[in-house]
């Protein structure tokens, strides 16, 4: 069992309430726009981390981390990348691959728009947490928590973590 937390979009931003969350995650799972590389310096100092880059993230931050991850956690095999779309809306350079081999969990970020969605054509749980730095138009900063427990994915939670100023 697994206890996950996923964030996007933190846009070079770090706090005491993400870091707390993340202290209590087992992993930090980081959907892009990182920004500047201290914040995954920090969440690395406290969770193990995977995390891929975004369209805002420089050089250094790409020679860091992938474009797209795809890994097992548990028995569920989880593909992370910055601009994945939505379900029947995939981003064109990964139709095909999702059409041949689809994930059991797709998380994107990207649009700073938190969504929880069954792709029942792919048979897939597809996330996006939101945003949780305070750059972009996204009224409230958000994240999510949830486990993996073998083939399971549960107790997903939505955080709230403040109204954006």
């Amino acid at each position: 069992m697994k206890k996950i937390l996923l964030l996007s979009d933190t846009h070079s931003h770090i706090d005491a309430t993400i870091l707390k969350y993340a202290a209590q995650a087992d992993e930090v799972w980081h959907a892009g726009d990182i920004g500047d590389l201290l914040v995954t310096d920090a969440l690395q100092k406290i969770k193990p981390l995977r995390a891929v880059y975004g369209n805002i993230d420089d050089n250094k931050a790409r020679l860091e981390f992938p474009l797209h991850h795809r890994f097992d956690c548990e028995e569920v095999s989880v593909w992370i990348t910055h601009i994945g779309g939505y379900p029947g809306k995939y981003n064109p350079s990964i139709k095909e691959e999702m059409a041949k081999n689809p994930p059991k969990l797709f998380i994107c970020g990207h649009s700073h728009i938190l969504k929880v969605q069954f792709d029942k054509k792919n048979n897939l749980l597809h996330l996006n947490p939101g945003a949780c730095g305070k750059s972009g138009f996204h009224p409230l900063r958000t994240m999510m928590r949830f486990v993996i427990d073998g083939q399971a994915i549960r107790d997903l939670e939505i955080i709230e973590i403040e109204k954006r100023v």
